[in-house]
């Protein structure tokens, strides 16, 4: 009975704690305005399945893919297991589904230990890819610090969530071998085996000299099963705590993000309506309305911070990976500019955050919120000049987020709302204002047409 409550205060401690951050999180995304999804719930869907679910995008690298599956596959597969845990945790039980699934029950933990072998050497992979090959999209300006930690701590859990897994499932083996299983429903002196894959043989190899030391060796495999059956759900706990510190959010949001991502043409900007409209009608293609903007109303363009991007930017930045294909893909990041898109993404998440942490300080309100910061405290004007809008780094991503997106509001900002930009990008835009075209050239733009028609006529 103390066993279940401490497992009960635990579990609903480690809830609270996640529930709130996470909460914080939403709130955070809201932060930023409004957006459109088009196409219908079926294309949605697809990508769901194919790109959050299956993984489609990350096959583009295969043996980071393989890898990466595995450890998904055990994450995913382990849930049943979990499940399993918060039931006897909170009855009391050992083994719920053992005399209801039976057969089922033995195959269903034998895959969930050969994922969990297979995810071990996906992490042992990925620990050396990251610290002993150091591949360069992982060492990058922006991967100090905390980012660098963050990839090793995860891992690290990994670790531990499978070595409890088999410290659990081994010492179990054993007590069941010897006929000192302590679940209910079992008959004690009963000789046999669990059947699992790897800890029928694993589980005897390294506790079965136990057996030989009588009530003692049994009250150790007790102490050891416990310990692997607590040390796997703190673990558990403890990550679901992380999570939201962690760039390892993605396994949550990449699926509400991949479901939102826009289905339009990669090659299609958003479209600024105040500026159409104000286009047309210098065209004469609609008629000034009544609550068309004055001089003195004149719209802010683009973004300045993160209230002036879609919540969907903010929540590509809640769920980027950081694991820096867009960068290593980016022809200015490769030819040696500034520009990361990773570093994008992760300067709005790290401006979102700065945000959320001043409104719940109670000195700031959402309505009218000036810290005297903003967005361009964080990404420097180079960087975003730098981009060539070639959507390499959203064709890159694996889990559909646009770093292009929020660097094309903040250009709009600079150029539209305060009229800077770069000293050789003037000229052209001057040139674009007075005579339609790019080129500075003389005569208008269309002279060549008028001068068709003269000699025609």
């Amino acid at each position: 009975m103390i066993q279940q409550v401490i497992f009960a205060i635990a579990v609903v401690g480690a809830l609270g704690f996640a529930f709130n951050k996470y909460a914080k999180i939403l709130r955070n995304i809201r932060l930023g305005g409004e957006y459109s999804t088009d196409g219908g719930d079926f294309e949605r869907m697809k990508n769901v399945a194919l790109i959050a679910f299956g993984q489609k995008k990350m096959f583009k690298r295969m043996v980071p893919a393989v890898m990466h599956l595995f450890i998904y596959a055990a994450f995913m597969i382990t849930q049943i297991e979990l499940l399993e845990i918060f039931i006897d945790g909170f009855l009391g039980t050992h083994r719920f589904f053992w005399d209801s699934l039976g057969w089922f029950y033995t195959f269903t933990i034998s895959f969930i230990e050969i994922l969990s072998v297979l995810a071990f050497i996906a992490t042992v992979v990925f620990l050396a890819r990251r610290n002993a090959l150091k591949l360069p999209r992982f060492h990058m300006d922006e991967m100090t610090g905390w980012p660098k930690w963050d990839g090793n701590i995860i891992l690290v859990l990994e670790f531990m969530l499978i070595i409890f897994i088999f410290h659990m499932n081994g010492a179990d083996e054993v007590l069941y071998n010897i006929g000192k299983a302590h679940a209910e429903g079992m008959e004690y002196g009963e000789v046999g085996s669990y059947g699992f894959a790897i800890s029928r043989f694993a589980g005897p190899l390294m506790f079965g000299w136990l057996a030989d030391y009588g009530d003692f060796g049994v009250w150790i495999l007790n102490l050891l099963e416990r310990f692997g059956w607590w040390g796997h759900i703190l673990t558990v706990l403890c990550f679901l705590m992380y999570l939201p510190f962690s760039k390892h959010l993605h396994i949550m949001l990449a699926f509400p993000n991949t479901y939102f991502a826009p289905l339009n043409s990669r090659g299609e900007m958003e479209n600024m309506p105040d500026v159409m409209n104000e286009v047309k009608m210098m065209m004469g293609l609609t008629e000034m309305s009544a609550d068309a903007p004055t001089e003195d109303e004149l719209p802010e363009f683009g973004a300045k911070d993160v209230f002036g991007l879609s919540w969907k930017n903010i929540l590509d930045a809640y769920t980027c990976t950081e694991c820096g294909r867009c960068s290593s893909v980016c022809p200015a990041n490769m030819t040696g500019k500034k520009l990361s898109p990773r570093k994008i993404m992760m300067d709005i998440r790290d401006r979102a955050d700065e945000v959320g942490r001043n409104l719940d300080s109670g000195d700031y309100n959402r309505n009218n919120y000036d810290d005297g910061k903003s967005l361009f405290d964080y990404i420097s004007r180079e960087e975003i000049h730098a981009c060539t809008t070639c959507n390499a780094c959203v064709e890159a991503c694996p889990v559909m987020i646009s770093p292009m997106e929020p660097i094309l509001k903040l250009r709009r900002y600079e150029i539209l709302t305060e009229s800077a930009g770069p000293g050789d990008w003037v000229p052209m835009f001057t040139s674009i204002e007075n005579g339609g075209s790019p080129w500075q050239v003389t005569d208008a733009r269309d002279k060549w047409a008028t001068d068709a028609l003269d000699e025609n006529q």
